[in-house]
């Protein structure tokens, strides 16, 4: 029982970090399952069970909060479903852990860009949503398909790998970005657990932790949603950043051989980085504001 109130409570957290920032499901859940000693299969496909709930909740809750670029979610949604189907295929017989350190490097630079492009950017989201208007999404196809493959083989990818790309590209609106990618998770989610069931069985997944994960997931959607609408556009483009940077750091660090006395070192002081990058960027964005609005009365 205990066991069942910790899914539930990290099931929670889970979502609210994903339906906040556009990623962080299936990785924070997939890395319980797995200290539990879960094979990382069964794990993933547990996750994405839960995530077929929890990511309905979350996409009509971007939805009704008027978070989804519509064009967008059909083209990522489309591929990302079937590149979600072939990754648990491979899955179910070939470990996952072989791609994840090349992967967090790809994650890392990512969000070291979106990082410092909204940490010295400061525009507000309709300015950028009218520069995005009438761009090419050719992009989005190939996206979605790596990314839902990557997706079921990691047992969360589909956020982290669409919200810093797409955050990356000139006219991003932060939280239209995160609440896409949440809607469209769906239909990548159902994919990789109808793919996972055909190759793993119904046997293989323990319902009670699903049930669990999805009551906590359920319960965050929507407030989850609803902090992406009043959080700032360049807050949370540079929270998100620093949270795609974090996230990865392990893998990559495991990958390289880093001494374990180092490890807490480097997460100190990219920790104290990304505190000071959110303080200067909220500083500046209100000293904007206050300049804006003494023009302003000026004109007047």
């Amino acid at each position: 029982m205990r066991k069942l109130i910790i899914f539930a409570i990290v099931g929670f957290f889970a979502q609210l970090i994903d339906g906040s920032l556009g990623m962080g499901y299936g990785l924070t859940s997939t890395s319980l399952l797995m200290a539990f000693g879960v094979a990382p299969a069964v794990a993933s496909a547990s996750v994405h069970m839960s995530e077929i709930v929890t990511t309905a909740a979350s996409g009509a809750s971007h939805y009704r909060f008027g978070n989804v670029d519509k064009k967008m979610l059909i083209k990522l949604m489309i591929p990302g479903a079937l590149g979600a189907f072939f990754g648990a295929a491979i899955l179910s017989s070939i470990p996952g852990d072989l791609i994840k350190p090349y992967l967090s490097f790809f994650l890392m630079l990512m969000g070291i860009y979106v990082l410092t492009r909204f940490s010295f950017k400061r525009k507000n989201s309709n300015e950028m949503e009218k520069e995005s208007e009438g761009s090419s999404t050719w992009y989005l196809v190939p996206l979605g398909a790596v990314a839902g493959f990557f997706d079921a083989v990691g047992g969360g990818g589909w956020g982290p790998i669409n919200t810093p790309t797409l955050l990356s590209i000139k006219g991003a609106v932060p939280r239209k970005v995160i609440g896409t990618v949440g809607a469209s998770e769906f239909a990548v989610t159902a994919s990789a657990t109808l793919g996972f069931l055909l190759f793993l069985g119904w046997e293989q997944l323990n319902w009670i932790w699903v049930l669990a994960f999805i009551i906590g997931g359920v319960i965050a959607a929507p407030i989850a949603a609803f902090l992406v609408r009043i959080i700032p556009s360049y807050l949370l483009g540079v929270v998100v950043g620093g949270f795609i940077i974090l996230t990865n750091l392990n893998t990559v660090l495991n990958a390289l051989g880093t001494s374990s006395k180092l490890t807490p070192v480097i997460y100190g002081i990219l920790a104290f980085c990304w505190l000071f990058a959110i303080v200067w960027t909220v500083r500046n964005n209100i000293q904007l504001d206050r300049s804006s609005k003494t023009s302003l009365e000026g004109e007047i």
